[in-house]
């Protein structure tokens, strides 16, 4: 960006923000955009991981065929498809023990016997919480300051992040996995950029693998975006996403407690809605309490064609996150 074009970019946001001083806080929050309130009562930290129930995982773990496991989980490597550019930490990888320096600098006092005897190989890494296969916790957006089931951020955030919410409440997802390759359904290998899933295209790809959707099933589309994760520019540019008339036929009308995709917003840009920059987080996350999966590798379930599954998987137990790394598995179930 030019020292022109930045100047014209934040004279128009000056712009905005003084107009929208002339409105009133009230007049500016849209119809219905408030937090929505858990049915599992007003300590509920974790949304419609309730329905997950010994009941429910029984269902789905009785009908495990066996055979083949499939890994929907991303690997990571230095340069990965990541928000860097939103600001956010890039994946980082580095060496803290190799065999050879431990040797030049003895780090634990062994002396170098010990040392060239006994090869030690170290590492660290770091990266934003939102890189790789992840799931959002239930405070990653909220509407005003407050996120799911009225939990406040004057009241429930510290420096160390949420004391509510956070991604250490999640409970093992042990459940039933639906795939619907969106993708597969239009004879596409992938589907174009900025292209925004509707309801129909759901519902189109559902008949045509003859499944139908249950309360609690962990849902997960397929755009094809993940042929593209190894060219981390083309993957994050315009991706295709879900739509948000999509995403209430998943969670309203069919029940879905998880939704997930293999692209790394879950819904597409621009914006459907023009107060709202993302608003299936906000709808998912805020008002139904439906964590949202990203960047799930399902290019392998689509091709064999597994379309039911018993998911398992389990954030990282970070406590405060609003994310955490996750490896899900796929085991194919009987009809």
């Amino acid at each position: 960006m030019t020292p022109r074009t930045l100047g014209t970019a934040l004279a128009l946001l000056l712009a905005g923000a003084a107009a929208s001083t002339a409105v009133s806080a009230h007049e500016r929050v849209p119809s219905g955009q408030q937090v929505g309130t858990s049915p599992w009562g007003p300590k509920d930290e974790i949304g419609r991981l309730n329905l997950i129930t010994e009941a429910s995982r029984a269902a789905i773990l009785s009908r495990v065929s066996g055979g083949k496991a499939y890994d929907l989980a991303t690997e990571y490597y230095v340069g990965m498809p990541s928000w860097q550019d939103a600001g956010d930490p890039h994946y980082q990888f580095w060496m803290t023990h190799t065999p050879r320096g431990t040797v030049m600098d003895d780090p634990m006092g062994v002396g170098e016997t010990m040392n060239l005897t006994r090869s030690y190989t170290g590492t660290a890494f770091s990266m934003y919480s939102h890189t790789g296969t992840h799931i959002d916790a239930l405070n990653h957006f909220g509407i005003h300051g407050k996120i799911w089931n009225g939990f406040e951020a004057d009241k429930h955030l510290g420096d160390r992040g949420w004391n509510v919410t956070g991604i250490e409440k999640f409970p093992p997802l042990i459940a039933r996995g639906v795939l619907i390759d969106v993708a597969g359904a239009k004879g596409m290998d992938m589907l174009p950029d900025s292209y925004r899933v509707t309801r129909q295209d759901l519902k189109d790809a559902l008949a045509r693998q003859h499944v139908q959707l249950q309360q609690g099933d962990i849902v997960l589309i397929r755009t094809g975006r993940m042929r593209l994760f190894e060219q981390p520019k083309a993957y994050m540019a315009n991706p295709p996403g879900m739509g948000l008339d999509a995403a209430r036929f998943l969670v309203e009308d069919s029940g879905a407690m998880i939704v997930g995709a293999d692209n790394l917003s879950f819904e597409t840009f621009p914006s459907e809605v023009s107060d709202d920059y993302v608003p299936l987080h906000t709808y998912l996350l805020a008002q139904q309490g439906a964590p949202i999966i990203e960047l799930v590798a399902l290019d392998e379930l689509a091709r064999d064609k597994v379309y039911e599954f018993a998911f398992i998987g389990g954030p990282l137990k970070i406590r405060g996150g609003d994310a955490a790394p996750l490896r899900p598995v796929a085991l194919p179930v009987r009809p």
